[in-house]
């Protein structure tokens, strides 16, 4: 069964047991999906006569959140099969040189894709935090708060993915491979930057 269609009882079952997966990453990228679900949330709050000014802007928000928070739901399900795929690759057998050498190859290649997944949340997230920017001046103050919480959902997105990216990297084989999610890692900096700022702007904006 697809972790996307389980209750949340069940779905927090799984992440107290024993098994490797669902874990940290997928929380990640639960964690953008509900984000982007916030986002949604207040732009369709934000209709009506009120808002026709920024109609078009609000439309084009909407859109993008729904849209980002299907693919962040689809990285819960990709973490899941990467963080397996290691698993199984680590299980390969290692009684022959050749043997050796398959099996390093295997979980050199399996730990790239473990890490790709969460430097694609990193990336997610920061559309969701960029989408909040958008829309906090000309949404709906009486769910504002939400946009706050949509940055907060999308940093915590950004920071977990971030060093469950890191923690893979040494066994990237690869140098340009390693190179790439390098740099790409380094973007969530700008997210948690970014994720903040929103939150504190919503904080101020309810101050007065």
């Amino acid at each position: 069964m697809l972790m996307r269609t389980d209750s949340i009882d069940t779905f927090l079952q799984g992440l107290a047991s024993r098994d490797p997966a669902p874990g940290g990453g997928a929380t990640a990228a639960l964690h953008a999906a509900q984000g982007a679900a916030l986002v949604a949330m207040v732009a369709r709050f934000s209709d009506g006569a009120k808002y026709a000014e920024h109609a078009a802007e609000i439309g084009a928000v909407l859109a993008e959140a729904d849209e980002l928070r299907g693919l962040a739901l689809d990285l819960v399900e990709r973490d899941a099969t990467a963080f397996g795929a290691v698993g199984t690759a680590y299980g390969l057998p290692k009684d022959t040189a050749e043997a050796k050498a398959a099996r390093s190859r295997a979980i050199a290649a399996a730990l790239a894709e473990a890490s790709r997944v969460p430097v694609q949340v990193i990336a997610l997230a920061g559309r969701v935090v960029r989408l909040a920017e958008r829309l906090r001046p000309i949404g709906n103050r009486n769910v504002i708060t939400d946009i706050a919480a949509a940055a907060d959902a999308a940093r915590a997105a950004a920071s977990t993915s971030r060093v469950n990216a890191e923690v893979n990297l040494p066994g990237v084989a690869d140098p340009a491979t390693r190179d790439a999610l390098t740099a790409a890692i380094t973007e969530a900096a700008d997210v948690l930057h970014r994720a903040d700022e929103t939150t504190t702007a919503v904080r101020e904006q309810i101050q007065r």
